[in-house]
């Protein structure tokens, strides 16, 4: 496959007239300043994809669901308690069908891969499904009709809380032993044997209230390769609680007991204190951020010019998925610290281009956070890569120097034309190639669904 684009993100500049010839899902040549050929797929402006590296696939059913206000304050866990009486009535079909139109949407919003934090493992009431990793082989199920690339991350989530708390009512569909959670492994490792090269599979203990320091220790010795990804200091009572138990805040306790290096991605942490942001920077690891889902449960902007100024790595997810778009998620990231700072142009070292530095940033945190070789237009990369259009409307009047820009702040998905996820052409035309029948699947999954939370 060859591509021809008018222009081209390449390493550090743009460049005019390229081909791109991909062969087995990599980029094997680039070639500079050269004219189309008939036999190319043109388009006008590609741009390495980025990487979703954090998502609760299930959770996008849930959209619209949970903003009326009850009596009292709504919070976070005002929010978990909707989130698991909905867990109650879903099933695999239902999770799958989800799963699918999720994935679409993010590769008409511009990621090319996804890592998906998948907690939901058990039926309702807990028991195991017949097939322990039945509602894992139903996300990648939906991953390969989609396209997508995947990392798996299976959640190790053994307790209601802090303390070794028992889990109750939705999160029993979560609950596993150290044990049990490496037979689980076992079985997806062999499901995932005839999946594309691409797809692979790391761990997420799901944070320090839903394990302990000793299996948290397991866990981690047992675990030979891959990512680890965990959720850390998303809302000021997560941090009270475990501080109150463990003695440290959070992000501080995991820092000194554990060897965070570059392989763990920290998703959220948001409640950091700056010497733990300085620290958390230091170690290499990438922090996730999904600014859309975070402005949605209040949960408090992240602490990022100092970790920027650290040398800190981020990347960006879709966590709850209530709404998926590339240019969205990293424009709400910026103007969070803008509402924050009372400043603008924050997320850019000293100066330059603030939408640039988010995009590109993003895109090389997102990929080494789900170990991918992505991120950048380069040979040996996986080629991982979006085309966008700059005569839209949104864009036409820009540069090519300011298109980072337009891209993040005054454009929307409908900029878009192609994606590729390891040199699958699934967007084509700003549509995916498979939408109506995974938009035919969804909408009778979420009929079935929403009739068994009205009457259940």
């Amino acid at each position: 496959m060859r591509i021809f684009s008018n222009r081209a993100w390449l390493s550090t500049n743009w460049t005019e007239n390229v081909r791109v010839t991909i062969d087995d899902g990599t980029i094997t040549e680039i070639e500079r300043v050269v004219s189309a050929d008939p036999a190319d797929i043109q388009v006008d402006t590609l741009l390495p994809a980025q990487a979703n590296l954090h998502s609760h696939s299930f959770q996008r059913a849930m959209a619209g669901m949970t903003e009326y206000r009850a009596a009292g304050r709504d919070s976070f866990w005002t929010w978990r308690t909707l989130m698991y009486k909905f867990l109650d009535h879903l099933t695999p079909e239902q999770m799958e069908a989800i799963a699918a139109l999720v994935f679409m949407e993010m590769q008409e919003a511009g990621y090319a891969s996804v890592g998906e934090f998948h907690y939901v493992h058990h039926q309702p009431g807990g028991q195991f499904y017949d097939n322990r990793s039945e509602l894992s082989a139903r996300i990648l199920a939906a991953a390969l009709k989609t396209g997508i690339g995947l990392t798996h991350l299976p959640v190790l989530y053994t307790y209601g809380g802090v303390e070794k708390a028992p889990l109750a009512g939705g999160q029993k569909r979560f609950g596993n032993s150290v044990d049990e959670f490496f037979l689980l492994l076992e079985e997806i490792e062999l499901a995932m044997i005839d999946t594309p090269a691409d797809y692979q599979l790391g761990i997420a203990p799901h944070s320090l209230r839903a394990t302990s320091p000793e299996e948290l220790s397991e866990l981690i010795s047992r675990h030979d390769t891959g990512p680890i990804h965990m959720h850390i200091a998303e809302q000021p009572k997560e941090v009270l609680e475990v501080s109150q138990w463990l003695g440290q805040r959070p992000v501080e306790w995991l820092l000194e007991h554990h060897d965070v290096t570059p392989n763990w991605c920290l998703i959220h942490a948001t409640h950091m204190t700056d010497a733990e942001t300085k620290a958390l920077a230091r170690s290499g690891a990438v922090v996730g951020l999904c600014p859309i889902t975070e402005a949605n449960l209040g949960d408090g902007p992240f602490n990022g010019a100092t970790f920027l100024e650290a040398g800190g790595k981020f990347g960006i997810g879709s966590d709850s998925n209530i709404r998926i778009s590339v240019a969205e998620e990293l424009r709400t990231l910026e103007y969070s610290q803008r509402m924050r700072d009372l400043n603008r142009n924050i997320l850019v070292k000293k100066s330059g281009s603030v939408g640039q530095n988010l995009y590109l940033s993003a895109a090389h945190g997102s990929a080494q956070a789900i170990n991918r070789n992505a991120g950048k237009i380069e040979t040996g990369f996986l080629a991982d890569l979006v085309a966008i259009d700059s005569t839209s409307q949104y864009l036409c009047a820009l540069t090519p120097e300011q298109l980072f820009d337009g891209f993040c702040f005054p454009a929307d998905d409908h900029v878009i034309t192609d994606l590729w996820s390891a040199g699958r052409h699934m967007v084509q035309d700003g549509r995916h190639v498979k939408r109506d029948k995974i938009l035919t699947d969804y909408r009778k999954a979420i009929r079935d669904l929403t009739g068994a939370l009205n009457t259940g």
